[in-house]
């Protein structure tokens, strides 16, 4: 059992039209009623701490897979939420993650590309190729931060948004995310989990950059990645 519905509430930033918080993995962005998820506890947060006696109104313009932590931006009125996810839709945010990745990443910086398409009736992707039916150019911007023995610490700039994509570039490029064992991984991550959807990776949306709906000022806002990062209990550096 994990216990990441039980943690506290970890906010980043917060004004009347925005709440941006930290996700714990493996907690769902968005669920149905009685199923724990970051957007009931975003609201019930915003209903204690400004005693709002109706309901609380909160947008969702992105989200989070559900063994991901890091950076989720929700709207707390519904023009804020327009333009907000203006901005996800036109690419105008900038999203940055890190991830722990199984063997030494090389070289130092690039770019990858490959199509990718969803696998019918299934919550994963595959390779695809161009002109393929539902198959999607994927592209992403890596830079390596730190190099260990068996894993590398790098960070991912998707220029793209494509179902599982820095999980299956990092993978099909022999490095899977350390302890995602859909795509390959063989080395566990994370608190012990019995259920396999109670599993994380070491996958962190460390950064969101993007434009205030309002005042039109540039936000960044970073997250800690999870305690359990670090120490990773193998490898001497490299």
């Amino acid at each position: 059992m994990n216990d990441s519905a039980a943690l506290p509430l970890a906010v980043l930033y917060e004004d009347h039209h925005l709440v941006v918080v930290n996700k714990p993995a493996p907690l769902l962005t968005q669920a149905p009623p009685g199923v724990p998820n970051l957007e009931e506890r975003v609201r019930a947060y915003i209903k204690d701490k400004y005693a709002k006696p109706a309901g609380v109104y909160l947008g969702v313009p992105h989200r989070l897979d559900r063994p991901v932590s890091g950076v989720v931006c929700f709207a707390r009125n519904t023009k804020a939420a327009q333009r907000v996810h203006s901005q996800f839709e036109h690419r105008s945010v900038r999203k940055v993650y890190w991830a722990l990745v199984e063997g030494v990443v090389e070289p130092d910086a690039g770019v990858w590309d490959d199509y990718i398409r969803k696998v019918e009736n299934e919550a994963r992707a595959a390779r695809g190729h161009e002109g393929e039916p539902g198959a999607k150019l994927a592209t992403l911007e890596f830079r390596v931060l730190e190099r260990f023995a068996a894993h590398t610490r790098i960070e991912l700039h998707p220029l793209t948004g494509r179902m599982h994509q820095l999980r299956v570039q990092s993978a099909w490029r022999g490095h899977p995310v350390i302890g995602d064992s859909l795509y390959g991984s063989v080395r566990p991550f994370g608190p012990p989990a019995e259920l396999p959807r109670d599993r994380v990776i070491a996958l962190h949306a460390r950064r969101l950059t993007f434009e205030h709906p309002f005042t039109k000022q540039e936000l960044v806002i970073e997250a800690p990645v999870p305690a359990y990062w670090h120490p990773l209990p193998d490898d001497p550096v490299a």
